[in-house]
């Protein structure tokens, strides 16, 4: 876990009075699908002011400078709950010294989460096994939002929560794309793929390219954590395995870049 977010995490766990909830593996599902419980800490310009674009968002607390606040005013960007006037080094002690707050922070409830048998069949969704760095996902998040991808689907467990400096990597996209959070993935595919998803996953050693494949929707592209890569049931779950077929001398990618790949065939084989 990054210092930045061990800071989050501290601010988070904080007690709030009638914000009690259920612990454990349950509340964390509960905490993602928007029941009571920690706020999800938001931070940056893009972030913030999309957050408060979304009417889905639930906010508790806004916090700002006096130059964000004026900057609000001048863009026309009403929050739906007045903002904290705060010094910018009150903002900076909440967070570590890499994280750019750029003047705002918002505490808010965290979006929903979609049931697999809620999501539309049709289209392109992202799966992602146990890929655990915010910073990838939420960079996974924005290229997701670039190419109109449905939900992105993780798990419950081992896997970063939607705040902080995953939404700040997404830059916006985590009120964008929704985020569909499962107990068990295996399951979820299955369910996907009785729904007429296709499921492919992101193999480096699989023996078939993915720009050689038929991709039609709706389709569901499953990706590894880097090093690791899939976990053996979830690669057996699969209809298809597939290569990202590189000329150069790396035949690997950093996870989110390869999404990003993955997600411009995809979307070529369906134009």
């Amino acid at each position: 876990m990054t210092e930045t977010a061990m800071r989050e995490r501290q601010w988070q766990s904080k007690p709030r009075a009638g914000r009690g909830g259920p612990r454990g593996q349950d509340a964390r599902r509960e905490r993602h699908r928007g029941a009571p419980g920690d706020a999800v800490i938001l931070y940056g310009w893009h972030t913030v002011t999309a957050a408060l674009a979304n009417p889905a968002r639930h906010f508790r607390k806004l916090l700002a400078t006096e130059n964000a606040m004026r900057r609000l005013a001048e863009e026309g960007i009403t929050p739906p709950l007045p903002p904290e006037l705060v010094r910018p080094d009150a903002l900076a002690a909440r967070l570590t010294p890499d994280a750019v707050h750029q003047g705002l922070i918002a505490e808010a409830d965290p979006l929903p989460s979609p049931d697999i048998d809620e999501l539309e069949a049709a289209g392109l969704v992202l799966v992602l096994d146990q890929i655990t760095d915010p910073h990838n996902v939420g960079a996974i998040l924005r290229t997701a939002a670039a190419f109109g991808v449905a939900a992105v689907i993780t798990t419950a467990r081992h896997s970063p929560e939607a705040t902080g400096v995953l939404a700040k990597s997404a830059s916006g996209a985590l009120e964008l794309v929704p985020i569909a959070i499962v107990q068990n993935l295996a399951r979820a595919l299955a369910a996907l793929k009785e729904r007429g998803f296709l499921v492919v996953g992101l193999d480096s050693n699989a023996p078939d390219d993915l720009a050689a494949l038929a991709l039609p929707a709706p389709l569901a592209l499953v990706l590894g954590a880097e090093g690791k890569g899939l976990r053996q049931l979830t690669a057996a779950t699969c209809d298809r395995l597939a290569r990202l077929d590189l000329p150069g001398a790396i035949k690997s990618l950093n996870v989110s870049n390869a999404a990003a790949l993955a997600l411009y065939i995809a979307a070529r084989a369906n134009a």
